[in-house]
């Protein structure tokens, strides 16, 4: 019989810890996300579809259950639990919350829950970092870059971007609240070395002034559907996935990150393979582009849309708890596994009471 020693420590890594571990490691976390992406290309990973847990009473929001495992020399199985519940900026707190659980591969015990918001937004971050580096090969440097949407996550994505060593001369901003559009075009100015900031008053000025979009909206069906705003060829980085009109993907080159898991509730290109009946508009996955599989013209709209894989906030998530651990930085729960014998002694028992 195993000894309870086989039992790994439970232990709890709160968001400042997670922020900490992972702030102006920007590089680092790219190569790592890179990694992630050649080893699910190999099949070295599963990542069952996530599961959507939804609400009648409350129609806007949602809890996603992302599962997955990865292999490799640092191996994790676990699940993340993220929801989605828009009111909250209404409410002045963030629209998302979420806990990552990471699972033993060798017990298949629990032994970590990191705040998981952050981590959710680096690995979204640098998804599309990975992205942008491997498709703007064969293009000019960018000098112009917008962002569609101006929430956490387009924070995120500027910065991860900003690691790629891109020097734009314009940052382009534009969102439905002024306010918003205001504050990040601040956030912008302090953190854009210089380069001009401009606020657009609609989708299409920013779209057609910029060599790189971002789009990073809470949109729930396309709002952009005209081919011609994108007659100057941009990279398009898809990251809430619902922006686009079926006429602007089937006119564009369109690289997703797992073909089977972003044909699903009802994304742009889930429309669009809808629409027409068969996936023949996709191009490839981002593992196809980063091994030479595909080459994204330079001459052509190319759209990546990531719905994001449970495999990308594994690695991180185990990189967080490894520099945690290492530093001393866990938080750990003792005694959380509590009922650990088969059978209990009935004589003990009764003398301890």
């Amino acid at each position: 019989m195993n000894s309870h020693a086989d039992i790994p420590t439970f232990s709890v890594v709160p968001g400042a810890t997670v922020h900490e571990v992972l702030d102006g490691r920007q590089q680092e976390v790219v190569e790592l996300v890179e990694k992630a992406y050649l080893l699910h290309g190999e099949g070295q990973t599963v990542n069952p579809p996530s599961y959507f847990l939804r609400f009648p009473d409350r129609p806007t929001a949602r809890i996603i259950a992302l599962p997955a495992s990865v292999g490799g020399g640092r191996p994790v199985d676990g699940v993340k639990w993220i929801s989605s519940f828009p009111a909250n900026l209404d409410r002045g707190i963030p629209r998302a919350s979420a806990v990552l659980i990471l699972n033993d591969p060798v017990t298949g015990y629990p032994y970590a829950c990191l705040e998981s918001s952050i981590i959710s937004a680096v690995r979204t971050a640098a998804s599309a970092a990975v992205a942008a580096r491997a498709l703007v090969a064969g293009r000019p440097a960018p000098r112009r870059v917008g962002y569609l949407g101006t929430g956490l996550i387009a924070r995120y994505v500027h910065s991860y971007l900003s690691a790629l060593g891109w020097t734009p001369e314009e940052f382009g901003v534009h969102d439905l609240s002024a306010e918003y559009a205001g504050s990040f075009a601040d956030h912008l100015r302090g953190t854009a070395g210089g380069a001009a900031v401009r606020v657009h008053g609609s989708a299409e000025d920013l779209i057609r002034a910029s060599d790189v979009i971002v789009f990073a909206t809470t949109a729930a069906t396309p709002h952009v559907t005209d081919p011609s705003w994108f007659g100057h060829h941009p990279l398009v980085l898809h990251v809430s996935l619902r922006d686009l009109g079926t006429e602007v993907i089937l006119d564009s080159v369109n690289v997703v990150d797992d073909v089977e898991h972003v044909l699903k509730a009802n994304t742009s290109v889930h429309l669009a393979e809808q629409q027409t009946g068969g996936r023949d508009f996709l191009d490839g996955t981002l593992c196809d582009v980063l091994t030479g599989r595909v080459t994204a013209p330079a001459d052509r709209t190319v759209v990546f849309s990531p719905f994001g894989l449970g495999v990308l906030d594994l690695t991180v998530g185990e990189h967080v708890h490894a520099r945690a651990r290492e530093s001393g930085r866990l938080l750990v729960v003792e005694d959380f596994f509590h009922d650990l014998q088969r059978h209990r002694d009935p004589g003990k028992e009764v003398a301890a009471r």
